[in-house]
């Protein structure tokens, strides 16, 4: 497998994020390549005007409306779309499993995914899932270059309690993070215009109030989510972006 990014919730007031290999299944397929390959298609105006999100739940899990209206306003704020961005939600049956492997959710796209980057539309598909990853405590994965996933119940166990956050700016959070991955942060398909990648743990800003740090602070957590604003993106991040295509 190649470049596999997670968002790892190590307990409930503590997130982490970290990527593995996946292996495409074709080099010529718009949609199988590894993850950030596609960062300045979705950045630039260039080739795609237009983005579309084919978004997919379970039952149980549909995404969260306000977190949705926040991740297009983050990508408002990044992309060149000229022609706006898209959401499609459709609901798929139950999966009847304990836990997901990667492979599982690779076999789910294969299976259920209809929308494809064709034209000057690029396509990006989101599916949230009723079970947890097979590794406890994961919330979401950006695993190729126009998908990516949410695990549902680590989303519901770790919000909307007593000193946690809200599902909204967990979900917000996650959603954002990964996208951030897919947009070639840190250094994942979009050049640093200076060096910011934390060299122990690739793919992520050595910046611990940025977006696209490797993990946050227990204080962040249960402080800055719980009260206060969502974590953005850092001035080195956005310069990357910008000098990639983005605004």
């Amino acid at each position: 497998m190649k470049n596999f990014v997670f968002l790892i919730a190590v307990i409930i007031l503590f997130a982490q994020c970290s990527k593995k290999d996946n292996t495409p299944t074709s080099s010529n397929n718009l949609n199988t390549k590894s993850v950030g390959a596609s960062a300045k298609e979705f950045l630039s105006a260039g080739t795609y005007t237009s983005i579309n999100v084919q978004l997919q739940y379970m039952p149980g899990f549909a995404p969260d409306a306000a977190a949705l209206s926040n991740l297009t306003n983050f990508l408002n704020t990044l992309v060149n779309k000229p022609a706006g961005i898209n959401f499609s939600q459709t609901p798929i049956p139950a999966s009847g499993k304990s836990v997901f492997s990667i492979d599982d959710i690779s076999a789910l796209e294969k299976a259920n995914r209809t929308e494809f980057t064709n034209g000057n539309v690029l396509s990006v598909y989101v599916l949230y899932v009723d079970a947890p990853f097979t590794t406890a405590n994961i919330l979401g994965a950006a695993y190729r270059n126009t998908s990516l996933v949410i695990f549902g119940p680590t989303v519901t166990s770790n919000s909307g309690g007593i000193n946690q956050t809200t599902r909204a700016k967990l979900e917000t959070t996650v959603l954002n993070h990964e996208f951030g991955h897919l947009l070639g942060l840190t250094n994942l398909g979009t050049v640093m215009v200076s060096q910011h990648e934390d060299a122990s743990h690739k793919s992520h800003c050595n910046n611990s109030s940025c977006l696209m740090y490797f993990s946050t602070q227990t204080s962040m957590m249960g402080g800055v989510l719980l009260s206060g604003p969502i974590p953005v993106l850092d001035a080195n991040c956005k310069a990357d972006l910008t000098a990639n295509g983005g605004k």
